[in-house]
């Protein structure tokens, strides 16, 4: 069945599954879940305790997976982050639809979780198709802005080319472009070429902030400078 929606808004259930009630519950959850994983435990098998445990919803689940990280990988993250502010005159190479389906979600009200290590995260799963929708133009237009404040030399955004409509996005991103020093890149497994890079990586993707030399935190900088009344799910503590 064709993709028919238009907003990148909340799921029916997040009225229930993040209210300022839950959050505690879920907060704890995360911390539980960040233990086991740091003592060797698979994701898939921690997630699974932990949700049994506090009787989590399979959203709320997905919420606590996002946001969680062992103490290890959380300081090695926060070693190899940069500061925003010192991205100008530097390389920067951007994971496409993760950054842009966060600040997408941001505009559209819907939920946007900040995880242990800081990182904002949406919670869309794509699953091999990306639509367009009415928050794109906007969120690109966000990004844009906080790119031109932080001033990098280049900017390459990296778009998986198995994604469907990742040729049309491309497009559009080469014509918002023309007059910028930014290159579009479809690329057959992005997640390689981010965690590989020698440049500074945007990204919250947990495998890729595992692997880069060097990541900036470009989401949380776009959603809290630009769309300061985003709907905000911390669970970082």
């Amino acid at each position: 069945m064709p993709d028919q929606r238009l907003h990148r808004g909340p799921n029916p259930d997040d009225l229930r599954d993040f209210a300022a009630s839950e959050l505690p519950r879920l907060a704890e959850a995360q911390s539980d879940l960040s233990w086991l994983l740091g003592r060797g435990y698979a994701h898939p098998s921690g997630i699974k305790l932990v949700g049994d445990r506090h009787a989590l919803t399979a959203r709320q689940r997905t919420a606590v997976l996002r946001c969680a990280c062992s103490d290890q990988e959380r300081h090695s993250r926060h070693n190899r982050e940069i500061p925003a502010s010192d991205l100008a005159g530097q390389v920067l190479i951007i994971d496409g639809f993760n950054l842009l389906t966060t600040v997408e979600a941001a505009l559209a009200g819907g939920v946007v979780l900040v995880g242990r290590d800081g990182c904002c995260r949406d919670m869309a799963s794509m699953n091999g198709h990306f639509k367009l929708v009415s928050e794109t133009a906007p969120a690109l237009a966000l990004i844009m802005r906080t790119l031109e404040r932080l001033n990098p030399r280049e900017t390459v955004w990296l778009l998986d080319r198995p994604v469907s409509n990742s040729g049309r996005l491309g497009k559009f991103l080469r014509e918002l472009g023309a007059s910028r020093q930014w290159r579009v890149e479809l690329v057959q497994n992005p997640d390689a070429v981010l965690a590989g890079s020698d440049a500074v990586v945007a990204s919250a993707d947990s495998a890729i902030l595992d692997a880069c030399a060097r990541w900036v935190n470009l989401a949380h900088e776009v959603v809290f400078e630009q769309a300061p009344h985003a709907w905000m799910v911390r669970l970082e503590a």
